[in-house]
């Protein structure tokens, strides 16, 4: 919850405005057209679905209610997860050259370090484990690669959705716009419009879970300064006693400040900038931070930990903060949205192609209401650390902290468990049985002593891609998702001697084949353990053993980078009959 939102001097940044516009309408003020999809909502979320559909082919109109991109201090990191969602998205290019990429950060107890963790980070990756950038920039550059996409894409800007109508086979919307009102009907709605939904208010659904009564004042100051990008947080520092303060360092120039108002303390008057500004100056020379500074924008938050039951109701589809509020600690609420996207875009896309049953819709919302109370479980911990709910909570953190000045082994408790990419462990999609090999030994889960389970994302490693006809160059393993036909991915280890290779696998040939005459992509790639003509190879030495493979191992990746299904052993021809049965049980919505 965000309120007494107050600016001073503007961002370094500038996004254009748009107009309002209508499209050609009947008499009736009817749109003439029926569209597959709309979007109510063009923030991260609403976007990042947009794209990741016309990807698929499948057009989309966008209605956003205001005239520009957003402003003021929103979501602010975006994790290495997101970073994968977005390069499929084609838009990887502009986070990395705006944002500010870190790998940790540093907790204070009063005047003394009590941590300085780092997240995963290592040779094996490819991209920052977080990239701090402001929310006007994630939707600018979003913004920029739709925009690329008119044929699939309309946005429509001042138009805000007023009343809603559901049908068993159809969605009408109401649209008021600055040029006049009309209504549009869609087969599908997505509503990615935030925390206040209209489309979740008009459905007369609530969120449920448990709000937190302590605030924090959130601050934008300008500030030059030298000092690296990373996460700090400082408890009960002497420039605010008895508060929590978090800062983050963005791009041009930027500081996002967040402190805890303690008890008792009026919120309308702590967002004064008499109040403020005080606090913002000894924060800043407790730093060390001596340069001059200027306030842009202050606000309230409260913490909230909320999530609807359900993601999907009828031909309404919930994403982002319309369907659940994730509290700011861990930086899951944008995060935990874009991930919304990417699992909904490629189920509706089979969905609206007519190549999904509805069913495959459903798994949209289980996994994605699982995974959102696995970042309420981490995000209330978080938010019960760094703002106590109660005088216990206050005690054992204090005694925590006091321990870690001079115990590194509790230090532990005080690391404020960043988000990773979620498992869906309990999907109904996974593909989990073994099943007997050509010569008896089993193939399936089972048989793996090591790499990704089905519902997990794929582990990153470079490999060495050695494609006919190219040069050869360094890659990784997410690089070989990024397909011109978004689809499904066969990971095909072993190489020349593997028994399902696809090079020579004529079954394989006829499956792609197959699909593609369906609409619906299947890459199969070869990895090699050697240079070799093979799509790929483990020139590290490190990929085969990390994903527990030898000759005969596949992989079946979703569109969403997800593990679909895995084999050992493989005898000649077994991996296409098998591929084949999982892709047309989970389009079926069913476990294979």
């Amino acid at each position: 919850m965000r309120a007494v939102q107050r600016s001073f001097v503007p961002y370094p940044f500038e996004a254009p405005h748009f107009p309002a516009r209508l499209p050609a309408l009947g008499m009736d003020r009817i749109e003439r057209r029926h569209h597959p999809v709309v979007i109510v909502g063009a923030g991260p979320v609403g976007l990042c679905a947009a794209l990741g559909l016309a990807n698929h082919g499948v057009p989309v109109v966008v209605l956003e209610a205001d005239d520009s991109v957003c402003f003021g201090s929103r979501a602010i990191c975006i994790s290495r997860r997101s970073l994968e969602i977005i390069e499929r998205l084609g838009a990887l290019d502009g986070f990395l050259n705006t944002g500010l990429a870190w790998t940790g950060g540093r907790s204070f107890y009063r005047d003394a370090q009590v941590l300085h963790f780092t997240m995963p980070q290592d040779a094996n990756q490819k991209l920052p484990p977080m990239l701090n950038l402001a929310q006007y920039h994630i939707e600018q550059i979003l913004l920029e690669r739709a925009q690329q996409r008119p044929d699939l894409i309309d946005i429509r800007w001042q138009s805000k959705a007023t009343a809603l109508d559901l049908h068993d086979e159809a969605v009408r919307l109401q649209v008021s716009t600055p040029a006049g009102d009309y209504a549009l009907q869609a087969d599908w709605l997505i509503a990615a419009d935030g925390g206040r939904s209209f489309v979740r208010e008009a459905m007369g659904l609530e969120l449920l879970g448990t709000s937190y009564e302590g605030r924090y004042v959130i601050v934008d100051i300008q500030l030059e300064s030298d000092r690296p990008t990373e996460r700090l947080a400082y408890f009960d520092p002497p420039c605010n006693p008895g508060s929590t303060v978090l800062v983050h360092k963005q791009p041009g120039g930027v500081w996002r400040i967040d402190y805890q108002l303690r008890d008792g303390e009026d919120p309308l008057e702590a967002v004064k900038p008499e109040n403020v500004m005080p606090r913002i100056e000894s924060l800043l020379a407790m730093m060390g931070e001596r340069g001059a500074w200027s306030p842009i924008w202050i606000t309230m938050y409260k913490a909230n930990a909320l999530t609807l039951e359900r993601y999907r109701v009828g031909r309404v589809l919930f994403a982002g903060d319309a369907a659940h509020l994730v509290p700011i600690f861990g930086v899951r609420g944008a995060n935990s949205g874009i991930d919304d996207a990417d699992n909904l875009a490629w189920k509706l896309a089979l969905t609206v192609k007519g190549l999904a049953s509805q069913r495959l819709l459903d798994s949209y919302s289980t996994e994605r209401v699982a995974a959102a109370h696995e970042n309420l479980h981490h995000g209330m911990k978080s938010t019960e650390f760094m703002a106590p709910p109660s005088f216990a909570f206050d005690l054992m953190r204090n005694a925590v902290l006091g321990l870690a000045v001079k115990h590194a082994g509790v230090r532990a408790l005080i690391n404020p468990r960043q988000t990773s990419a979620i498992t869906y462990r309990d999907s109904p999609l996974n593909v989990n049985a073994a099943e007997p090999g050509a010569s008896g030994a089993s193939v399936g889960t089972a048989g793996f002593a090591a790499g990704p389970i089905p519902g997990a994302v794929l582990p990153e490693c470079p490999l060495t891609v050695t494609r006919r006809g190219a040069a050869e160059r360094e890659a990784h393993v997410t690089d070989l998702l990024i397909q011109a036909t978004p689809g499904f991915v066969a990971l095909c280890f072993g190489g020349d001697e593997s028994p399902c290779n696809p090079d020579t696998s004529l079954a394989l040939h006829a499956l792609t084949g197959r699909l593609a005459e369906r609409g619906m992509g299947l890459s199969a790639v070869r990895i090699s353990r050697q240079r070799s003509a093979a799509h790929a190879w483990d020139h590290t030495g490190r990929l085969f053993p990390m994903y527990g493979a030898d000759a005969g191992t596949v992989y079946l990746v979703r569109p969403d980078g997800h593990v679909l299904a895995r084999w050992q052993g493989l005898a000649p021809e077994a991996a296409a009959p098998r591929i084949y049965a999982a892709i047309e049980t989970t389009l079926q919505g069913e476990c294979a």
